[in-house]
Formats: structure tokens, C-alpha cells, sequence
């Protein structure tokens, strides 16, 4: 048995030898330092779904309107008079809806309302494509203030708190 170990062992070591015959050896560092690699950052997002992130929105708010109220919609401490949900609804239809829904609670006098239009889970590539039309509906409407995301017990990144004019 020991004459095939060591021919194993010959064998092996000649083969580790012809693995190792071009190899470089580096060049060591006269300090004596090992050198970190700097850690590359990776690109910033420019894709699509970088703008409809679960990130919290800024919100929107129309000119001349008191920083007060804004503040008071972010905290939620408006009472919110209805609510319109538009799961399921085309982008076409949920803006349509949207704006009479919004002319009917301005209407009945509602301060605030909340608008539901989901965060988008279960379409392609999760994308939420009703929160960016939603969104850009209420900015273009003449009877909304402001709006901002509603608190988390509410739909968070998925609804909307819209303020009203009186």
C-alpha cells in the first residue's frame, strides 16, 4: 500500500507543479501593509421603480396654503369624512373616479377624505401605477389643498389623506 501512496503523492505533486508554473507571486508591500480594496458604491436608481418606492412621498400642497394645515394632514389629525377605494380599477377609471369622488365630498362638505389606491403588490414588477396617476390627478384638481400619505393604521404608502377646500 505504500508504494501506491506514494505514487499518488508523486503524481499529485507533479500535477500541483504544472498548475503553478505560470503563476506570478505578488508583489508585497514594503510596509508590510496589506492594502483594503475601497468598497464600490453601487450606481445610483434610475429605473422605474425608483419613483414609486414604498418611500414616504412628500406630499403635495398648493400655494398660499398655512404650513399649519399641512402639518395637521401629515399627523392625521383631520377627521376624514370618506373614503374611495380603487383596487382593481384601470389608471383611466381610478382618475375618473378620483375626480368624482373629490367634487362629491367638497359637495357634502368634507374637509378631508381618504383615497385608497394601493401600493402596487400584485401588478408587474410591483409598481404601484395608480399612485403616481392618483397623485397626479389631485395636484392638477382646483378643489384640492394638499394631500400626504396616510398614517400606517391606514394604508400608509397604499391611501392618501386629501384636504379640501371649504
Amino acid at each position: 500500500m505504500k508504494k501506491r501512496e506514494e505514487k499518488t503523492d508523486a503524481s499529485d505533486a507533479d500535477a500541483f507543479a504544472r498548475e503553478m508554473a505560470n503563476v506570478v507571486p505578488l508583489v508585497a508591500d514594503p510596509r508590510g501593509r496589506i492594502r483594503a480594496v475601497p468598497p464600490v458604491s453601487p450606481p445610483p436608481a434610475t429605473t422605474p421603480s425608483a419613483s414609486h418606492s414604498d418611500e414616504p412621498d412628500a406630499g403635495f400642497a398648493a400655494h398660499g396654503v398655512d404650513r399649519r394645515e399641512i402639518k395637521k394632514l401629515k399627523r392625521a389629525q383631520y377627521v376624514v369624512g370618506d373614503r374611495c377605494d380603487l383596487h382593481g380599477l384601470t389608471a383611466a377609471d381610478a382618475c375618473a373616479r378620483v375626480r368624482r369622488f373629490i367634487d362629491s365630498s367638497r359637495h357634502a362638505r368634507h374637509r378631508c377624505v381618504c383615497i385608497v389606491h394601493g401600493r402596487g403588490l400584485h401588478s408587474e414588477q410591483n409598481l404601484s401605477v395608480l399612485r403616481t396617476r392618483v397623485r397626479e390627478s389631485l395636484r392638477s384638481h382646483r378643489s384640492v389643498l394638499a394631500y400626504a400619505d396616510a398614517p400606517p393604521g391606514d394604508g400608509a404608502a397604499g391611501a392618501v389623506y386629501v384636504l379640501l377646500r371649504r
